[in-house]
């Protein structure tokens, strides 16, 4: 063998051959309680370029991002589209502030005008707006839904009754019996509208008769053309005894078509009328419940509704208190000032009560806006309920519930258009 250097073994670690030949000694075992003592010495000791280079890493860019912007939580995608989205935003207010600043700024003796704003006030500048800073259709509340009300269903009426039905039914469709109507009476009795507003229409020339703008006092036939508003009017002179239903309305529900709070109303409940529209025949309030008269007649709506007619109303009124013999004497003689006018009661009676509340019956000959209500406000009283039990010879049947609607027979409204003295269809007026 030769003598000579001596090489390290092939058989051993590799971490011993790096050590022996860097010249490092082999790290030496200590306890737990050594570590502990030493711990703290040896981390005061070491530099804090002495970690590890993934950790020198992160320091680094923590603060490269620091000093470029970048939250910490954020990747390179987001860094980029928030400083996109930054930039878009001050370049916007940068062309605001220069629009603010050439606003009013003269050039050539002349002030600044923008093409696109010209002729419009500043609210307008691309969107109208209103008193309320809305539009219409964003001013409107959402539509309530509404179920539909039921019929109430009578048992056949007798024979007198059927046999008067089936004769008025025999007389509507024998157009030779029908004279010649005035045309604003024949367009409001087939449901085109009321009486005044047909007047209205015919003068201002917006209804013809066989090709002819026609006047007010104008007569058709059932063999005549008729025309409004440039629309055919199908004037069904065979069933022109008008439809009549009686409707127990229900508090919180209005009597009108259009709403913009989007309350329930009484026309979404009721079935559609062929050929036609419900009218109704006055108002009740949405706190105000009871009978409620549609029809599809307007001359039958002027002769119920109208003040010169003097149709009685029935209500029966539960008040909180209880009223005097002298302050029923005065609304029954002399009347109370309201507001808007000397307001009369033609009946009121006391129907019993229990406790503070009292139920009264009052009976007044108009129809104005809460009219029964100020009424006892005047006196002090407030009106707890208010139903309404009666318009005309029409009362509110007992069996009718609330929500539910009934329509009259062609007997019953034979006899409701005697009773308004319109005359029956197919019948021949006598000649004074």
């Amino acid at each position: 063998m030769h003598a000579g250097k001596a090489k390290p073994q092939k058989n051993g670690c590799r971490s011993a051959r790096r050590r022996v030949k860097e010249n490092i000694m082999p790290k030496q075992k200590t306890s737990k309680r050594q570590w502990r003592d030493g711990a703290s010495a040896a981390s005061a000791k070491t530099p804090r370029a002495a970690k590890r280079p993934s950790e020198r890493h992160k320091d680094f860019s923590r603060e490269e991002n620091r000093a470029a912007g970048k939250r910490p939580s954020e990747n390179g995608t987001q860094h980029a589209n928030r400083q996109r989205s930054e930039r878009s935003r001050q370049a916007s207010s940068n062309n605001n502030s220069r629009q603010t600043s050439a606003r009013g700024r003269h050039t050539d003796g002349k002030p600044f005008t923008n093409r696109a704003t010209a002729g419009k006030r500043p609210s307008e500048n691309g969107r109208r707006e209103f008193s309320d800073g809305l539009l219409p259709h964003e001013n409107r509340a959402p539509k309530q839904r509404a179920s539909k009300a039921k019929k109430l269903v009578v048992r056949n009426p007798n024979q007198k009754i059927m046999e008067r039905a089936h004769e008025l039914k025999e007389r509507r469709s024998d157009l030779s019996h029908i004279e010649p109507e005035r045309l604003q009476k024949v367009l409001a009795a087939s449901g085109v509208g009321s009486r005044r507003e047909m007047e209205e229409w015919i003068a201002a020339g917006l209804v013809q008769v066989n090709g002819k703008t026609a006047g007010l006092g104008d007569k058709v036939t059932p063999d005549d053309h008729v025309t409004v508003k440039g629309s055919v009017i199908k004037l069904k002179w065979a069933d022109r005894l008008p439809r009549i239903i009686l409707y127990y309305k229900q508090e919180g529900e209005i009597v009108s078509r259009d709403d913009p709070q989007g309350r329930v109303s009484i026309f979404d409940r009721l079935p559609q009328a062929a050929s036609s529209r419900w009218v109704a025949i006055g108002r009740l309030d949405i706190n105000t419940s009871g009978l409620l008269i549609l029809t599809t007649s307007g001359e039958l709506v002027q002769r119920f509704a109208h003040p010169s007619f003097e149709v009685e109303r029935e209500y029966a009124v539960r008040v909180l208190g209880e009223m005097t013999a002298e302050q029923m004497r005065e609304l029954t003689e002399e009347g109370v000032m309201l507001e808007d006018g000397l307001a009369k009661v033609e009946r009121i009676f006391e129907q019993g009560g229990e406790g503070a509340n009292k139920w009264y019956s009052v009976v007044i000959k108009e129809g104005r806006n809460r009219e029964v209500r100020r009424i006892f406000e005047h006196f002090g009283l407030t009106v707890s309920r208010l139903v309404r039990v009666g318009f005309g010879p029409i009362g509110l049947p007992n069996r009718l519930k609330r929500g539910q609607f009934y329509e009259l027979n062609p007997a019953e409204v034979a006899n409701i258009v005697k009773w308004a003295d319109m005359g029956l269809p197919g019948g021949r007026r006598r000649r004074k």
